[in-house]
């Protein structure tokens, strides 16, 4: 989601010759202000709702990898934190990721509503006042409820991490200020023209690192002070927890790869012209044969290493092959992309038992995929991007990392000590969706 995607274009076509990159004007091709405006709208909108449907991929993806007492737990969580999320990035985070905007409860005259794109934040990304009075970019509405998808889908990145032992309610307190203040305020450092776009060129087209990394990092610093499952770590061995159903599991996954075009396609953020559609295309195109680059990898490698194909493990590395290539879907080529998506695969594969030598319990593998996936996505830039620079990739994620671990771990640990973030022995034991919750999601049997 680049700032420099908010020019509109009046007149413009393409030349893509084998999926070549050119976005040039053709002399006597004119594109209205009206359809600019729809287009670019459409393009939020869509890419928005099919976001919106990788919160199921996430609910689904939790409820097969933990153990059957726990799924009523997953699923309520998850209902539950896109909710907030929908809520407090409105009250508050939106305004923290977009200071310039304008935002208010009420439209504007084109019907969207006032914020992100509104006079102030369109002329300091250099669109005239009197473009941004007459049409704007595209509905604000529009743009609202795309960057809101992006908000809540950080939020579902914890959720599975932490699974199986962390009560219901300090988990929410989490949520709310992740999303409300966390999560916005260093987007807007990126996203909202503030200093890691302007002094560092940072590039992170649709959020390796403003989503994927930040999900990653809260997660981790909750996966330290929680502690591992009971039993998980014991005598110096590593004792795996199956999941109750891995076809949910594997069900959440293709929903994730389908929500993920929206996720990457989306943030070309302009519809309006040839050029743009052919971009969005290329983006498609990208995103896919990344997802197939790390599930074959994981595949592969999994067969090497343990003799046998670990599904889980394929799973996450599609997983991990949409976080590589999320930095930066537009300028590799098809080959470089697979590639790029193969080494997330691999990286979950290693990632994975490492976690565990480190006594880290990540139930769903968040970790992995989203974090350190989500870092190497981001340095994968320099491999097609020549705007990129070594320095502007590598301080950003440092400066991104440092900012949203510490202030998690601060904030897991206050809860811990104000109200307490685990639940008792007896209840991890029996099962999070009786002791928590009083409802079981397979109620035919007693204990998963």
């Amino acid at each position: 989601m680049k700032l420099t995607k908010f020019i509109p274009v009046i007149a413009a076509a393409a030349t893509l010759p084998g999926m070549a990159l050119a976005q040039e004007a053709a002399p006597g091709v004119d594109a209205s202000s009206d359809s600019i405006f729809i287009f670019n709208s459409l393009l939020f909108l869509i890419g928005g709702f099919l976001v919106f449907w990788m919160a199921a991929g996430f609910a689904m993806l939790e409820a097969g990898l933990v153990r059957s007492k726990n799924v009523t737990m997953q699923l309520t969580k998850n209902v539950a934190l896109f909710s907030l999320a929908a809520i407090f990035y409105y009250l508050i985070g939106y305004n923290l990721m977009y200071p310039l905007g304008n935002w208010s409860i009420g439209t504007d005259e084109t019907g969207g509503y006032l914020g992100a794109f509104g006079p102030a934040i369109l002329e300091a990304v250099g669109i005239g006042r009197d473009a941004a009075d007459d049409y704007g970019y595209a509905s604000t509405g529009s743009d609202f409820f795309f960057q809101l998808m992006f908000c809540a889908t950080t939020a579902s990145i914890v959720s599975g991490t932490l699974a199986e032992r962390i009560k219901l309610w300090p988990f929410l307190i989490f949520t709310i200020i992740l999303t409300a203040v966390i999560y916005p305020i260093q987007a807007s450092w990126k996203w909202g023209g503030g200093f890691l776009d302007s002094q560092y060129g940072f590039l992170d087209f649709a959020g390796s690192t403003v989503v994927h990394s930040v999900g990653g990092w809260a997660a981790l610093a909750g996966a330290i002070i929680l502690g591992p499952r009971i039993g998980k770590y014991k005598d110096g061995r590593v004792h795996p927890y199956p999941g109750s159903n891995l076809a949910l599991a594997t069900l959440g996954t293709f929903i994730l790869w389908l929500g993920w075009f929206g996720f990457n396609g989306g943030s070309q953020l302009a519809m309006g012209t040839v050029g743009d559609v052919a971009d969005v295309s290329r983006i498609f195109a990208n995103t896919n044969t990344a997802a197939a680059g790390g599930a074959i990898a994981a595949l592969i490698l999994t067969q090497v290493l343990y003799g046998k194909v670990d599904l889980t493990m394929v799973l996450n590395g599609a997983l991990a092959g949409l976080v590589s290539i999320t930095a930066e879907p537009l300028t590799p080529s098809l080959g470089l992309a697979t590639i790029i998506g193969g080494i997330g695969g691999v990286i979950v594969v290693f990632a994975v038992p490492m976690l565990d030598k480190l006594k880290i319990d990540d139930v769903v593998g968040a970790i992995p995929v989203h974090l350190i996936a989500g870092i190497w996505g981001t340095l994968a830039v320099l491999l097609s991007n020549p705007d990129a620079t070594l320095t502007g990739q590598v301080i950003p994620i440092i400066i991104v990392g440092v900012f949203v671990f510490v202030v998690s771990f601060a904030l897991w640990f206050i809860l811990k000590m104000v109200m307490g973030i685990r639940v008792d022995e007896e209840a991890e034991i029996n099962g999070l969706d009786i002791h928590e919750l009083g409802i079981e999601a397979y109620p035919e049997f007693h204990k998963g």
